[in-house]
């Protein structure tokens, strides 16, 4: 079975190799760009990810370019130490407990395809599980040096997604109890005192940068009370979603058999915890978007395999079949899942819209000119990394301009805008058909004083594939 689940890993992993840069990644990519050229973010990028995302990125495309290759390594290295750390919190229950943890994670990830390589989710993925081996090792000996290490972890990834903070918060109530009164004391401040630090560095780069109160307004005027209620989808099912079904059973049956001989020690309780977590990850965000789960999918690579060897050994044949029925199924589900996610149609389609926009604005525009796209993740932004081209305003996206339109928050980006696209007019402003998270070009007509600027000043010079071109007029 963990024959079977190597075989998948490296065949899935052969087929991934040509992933290209796409979705999400270019887009941070941009900003890293920007940022790299003297751009503040924030307050010259208006974006509502951590500071974290930005450095990661920043590093990637210093060091290693932005090119496809390079974002497959790394995509590629952070799976490879996510997978390696999954095996280590498993590693006392076995080698197949461990090799199977490691390698399930790594099949899970690559047989998700191109869109969610280096997704911040999976980003943070290392880093929970670091600050779970640091927690676990602490509770089975270990000084308050693990503790801390465990909590620098954390803490870097809080600066990628704060919403691990209900992770950290678990752990200390875990550290607390099972601490004692004496030690109580050093062991929470040993995790907290590493938490700590990276978040504290990444505040004072921001406020050296001069970007922290936009920052706040970011957050606390539109991340919080606007964008987090925005688009909570009917139906969370996503492509392919149906190997959750076999890894699902696979758990219960193996938490099961954990509680039936009383197996559960301080490591599994940790892990447990971060399975809990991985749930309130990905419900909490509202969001439903599959790549939303990697939490929940590195803790569940753990326990997946954790009580296969004992179950084997101790001749539990109930148990051993159906977990070995629910491994396999798993395996299956996701072989087939990473042969439709590789060969995905809307992959390729994509890539041909951002190179032929990247073409086209490289014709048209000469060097000092700034384009405006008005998109989400449809290559808008991608196509601009790739002509090295600024926008007039500090708006990367167009959704935040119609939702909650009666907001003063949105009136006063909508506001801003006009006023960017006045005081310095595009050469060229590309409009994108799909809206999220809805509407095509009809969106542009519910903001009138947009609609009317580009009627008066702008002239459609080309009609994409999903986008149109609008050039400035220069007739009187």
């Amino acid at each position: 079975m963990v024959g079977a689940l190597g075989a998948l890993v490296a065949w899935l992993g052969w087929k991934s190799l040509g992933w290209p840069l796409i979705h999400d990644a270019p887009i941070m990519h941009y900003i890293a760009w920007r940022i790299l050229q003297g751009d503040v973010p924030y307050r010259d990028l208006f974006d509502m990810n951590f500071p974290g995302v930005y450095l990661f990125h920043m590093a990637v495309v210093r060091w290693l370019g932005d090119g496809d290759v390079a974002w497959r390594a790394v995509d590629l290295g952070v799976t490879a130490l996510a997978s390696a750390l999954a095996a280590a919190l498993a590693a006392p229950w076995g080698r197949v407990a461990a090799l199977g943890g490691g390698l399930f994670f790594a099949a899970y990830h690559l047989a998700s395809g191109a869109w969610n390589a280096g997704q911040r989710d999976l980003l943070l993925c290392p880093l929970l599980l670091a600050g779970a081996l640091g927690v676990a090792r602490w509770a089975e000996g270990a000084g308050p040096s693990a503790l801390f290490a465990g909590g620098v972890a954390l803490g870097a990834g809080l600066t990628i997604k704060p919403h691990a903070v209900v992770f950290v918060v678990a752990l200390t109530a875990f550290i607390a109890v099972r601490a004692g009164v004496v030690g109580r004391a050093v062991a929470v401040g040993a995790l907290l005192g590493g938490v700590v630090l990276a978040p504290v560095a990444v505040g004072v780069w921001v406020a050296s940068l001069g970007a922290l109160g936009a920052w706040r307004e970011i957050v606390f005027g539109y991340l919080v009370p606007l964008y987090s209620r925005v688009a909570r989808p009917s139906d969370w099912l996503y492509f392919r979603w149906q190997p959750w079904i076999a890894i699902g059973a696979t758990l219960v049956i193996s938490l099961a058999s954990l509680a039936w001989r009383r197996g559960v020690t301080a490591r599994h309780a940790v892990v447990m915890v971060g399975l809990a977590y991985g749930v309130v990850h990905f419900l909490g965000q509202r969001k439903g978007w599959e790549y939303h789960l990697y939490p929940l999918a590195a803790f569940a690579a753990v326990l997946l395999c954790g009580e296969l060897e004992r179950a084997g050994a101790g001749r539990r044949r109930l148990v051993f079949g159906t977990l070995a029925v629910g491994l396999l199924a798993t395996v299956w589900l996701l072989g087939v899942k990473g042969v439709e996610a590789a060969d995905s149609p809307w992959i390729a389609g994509k890539e041909r819209r951002v190179s032929a926009l990247a073409a086209e604005l490289a014709a048209r525009t000469k060097p000092g000119d700034r384009v405006q796209v008005l998109d989400t993740t449809d290559g808008g932004v991608h196509a601009l990394l790739r002509a090295r081209l600024a926008q007039p305003t500090r708006f990367l996206y167009d959704f935040h301009f119609f939702h909650d339109t009666d907001r003063a928050m949105i009136q006063r980006l909508r506001e801003e805008l006009m006023r960017g696209l006045g005081a310095r007019p595009p050469a060229l402003i590309v409009l994108w058909e799909p809206g999220w998270p809805a509407g095509g070009y009809e969106r542009f007509e519910r903001f009138p004083a947009l609609a009317g600027w580009l009627a008066s000043h702008y002239v459609l010079a080309h009609q994409g594939d999903g986008y149109r071109i609008h050039a400035k007029r220069h007739d009187s």
